[in-house]
């Protein structure tokens, strides 16, 4: 055998390499997935709560004796449900609508509808705060809930 083709065998051989590849192909795809999992695991969660706080927030409402009382009641019912799956609380994330009423009539009155639309955002995991990214990798989720108003004497 000459010298150079025997060189070049040892430069060639590729046993042992296999596990090496497999550890780096492994770490490249398996961090990303991993991080894309719980990225929507966050992002579900969030959408979870936020639905569940606007269900609670029109149930709330319609079933309050006076328009002030339900507005705080069902607020509190949101601040509840979002400190639940530790979501931020804004100013405004919480907006109630009445339907069916006649302009200036009581949202409480039987046979009308409310509405209640919930807003926040759910902050993307590990997401370091230097450069401004831990705002910027921010979800915003948005739930709406209608619960219709009973009143003794009226139609449903």
């Amino acid at each position: 055998m000459r010298p150079w083709t025997r060189v070049s065998a040892l430069l060639c051989r590729e046993d042992g390499n296999a596990p090496l590849e497999f550890l780096v192909a492994g770490v490249i795809l398996l961090v990303p997935l991993v991080y894309l999992g719980l990225a929507l695991a966050a992002i579900q969660g969030g959408s979870l709560a936020v639905e569940g706080a606007a269900r609670e927030a029109a149930r709330v409402y319609v079933s309050a004796a006076t328009d002030a009382a339900g507005r705080a009641d069902a607020d509190r019912a949101v601040g509840v449900a979002l400190a639940d799956r530790r979501l931020p609380r804004h100013e405004g994330d919480l907006a109630l609508r009445c339907d069916g009423a006649t302009a200036g009539a009581d949202c409480l009155a039987g046979g009308t509808r409310v509405t209640a639309t919930v807003r926040t955002e759910v902050e993307l995991p590990f997401v370091p705060a230097i450069f401004g990214l831990d705002r910027l990798a921010r979800v915003p989720v948005e739930a709406t809930a209608t619960a219709p108003v009973f009143r003794l004497g009226t139609a449903p």
